[in-house]
């Protein structure tokens, strides 16, 4: 690995994000210097950024307690986990939501449009990333195999969608929106759905539903630039996700075709990050679930999580093509 540009690495996420630390240490370790920061809430603790423009050009700084940063020397910004703009604690009611605005347009505004860095990934893209329909066409476009998949508020359509597929198929929310149940948050868990419990309820709003993929076992296929980890997860649930102390992971290789695909998705979204969900059949075909672009990693076998954080250490320190 070449030493690459000059420059801070701007790594953007809360105080609690452990898997940075994973690739914060190898950055140390190569003397790159990083700044650390969560735009929503270190500037209510005494951080201050600004940022001019002019025929003179563009600039910018950074000062936190601990240093001060010049933006136009930021080689490369790591999005990772940063908190809401919430607005000041101190603040109530319409002010502070007027402060959170503006912080989300100005702040998150500036720190992405700093001009010449290397984002992983750009939020902007990220955003663009995160929705299922987009998510699906990409993936099919892109050469992945794809299961049907219906989205509708029309019940009636649901229910013919599920009959047509032997019977089943299973439901999926389309964002991971927060939802308690007498003050207790609930997790909407993949799970499938008959013809008949396909009620008028459907009509509130758009549901994902998906056919059925018989399945021999997940994959979670993580990529960072054209450096691709796999994992095969087999698990006693449908949804891997839901207990997953009672899942077995292990490496396993990445077919070509799907590897081929996989960077193509990535490119279509200006990705350099992705964390990618299949289900592999007994034929062993390779069927695209989904793909979050901020993803979590640090839960899988070391080997793999070591090789994904030198991979994003690696992009973050080589900076933006020159």
């Amino acid at each position: 690995m070449t030493t690459g540009p000059s420059g801070s690495v701007l790594v953007l996420t809360n105080p609690d994000d452990v898997t940075t630390d994973l690739v914060l240490r190898i950055l140390a370790e190569r003397r790159v210097p990083v700044v650390r920061l969560d735009p929503g809430t270190d500037l209510h603790a005494g951080a201050a950024l600004t940022a001019a423009y002019g025929t003179g050009g563009q600039r910018g700084t950074l000062r936190t307690a601990s240093r001060e940063l010049d933006l136009t020397l930021v080689r490369s910004v790591w999005t990772r986990r940063p908190s809401p703009f919430d607005g000041p604690p101190e603040l109530d009611g319409q002010e502070r939501r007027f402060a959170a605005s503006q912080a989300l347009w100005g702040v998150g505004g500036i720190l992405a449009s700093l001009s010449g860095a290397h984002y992983v990934n750009h939020p902007w893209n990220n955003r663009a990333a995160e929705y299922k329909p987009a998510q699906l066409a990409t993936a099919r476009h892109s050469g992945l195999s794809v299961p049907d998949t219906l989205i509708t508020n029309d019940p009636r359509q649901a229910r013919e969608f599920a009959a047509l597929h032997a019977g089943a198929v299973v439901y999926k929310p389309l964002w991971n929106t927060p939802y308690a149940v007498d003050g207790r948050a609930q997790q909407v868990w993949v799970r499938e759905v008959r013809p008949h419990e396909i009620t008028a309820a459907v009509a509130a709003c758009p549901h994902l539903f998906q056919a059925t993929v018989e399945k021999a076992f997940d994959v979670r296929l993580t990529a960072v630039g054209n450096r691709l980890s796999a994992a095969r997860i087999d698990s006693p649930d449908l949804d891997w996700r839901q207990r997953q102390s009672l899942m077995e992971c292990t490496p396993i290789a990445v077919p070509d075709p799907v590897a081929r695909a996989v960077c193509a998705y990535l490119t279509a979204f200006r990705l350099t990050f992705g964390a990618f969900d299949f289900a592999v059949t007994p034929a062993g075909d390779w069927y695209f679930l989904e793909c979050n672009p901020n993803g979590q990693w640090a839960w899988q076998p070391g080997p793999i999580t070591e090789s994904i954080a030198h991979a994003i250490a690696d992009q973050l320190q080589k900076g933006p093509e020159l």
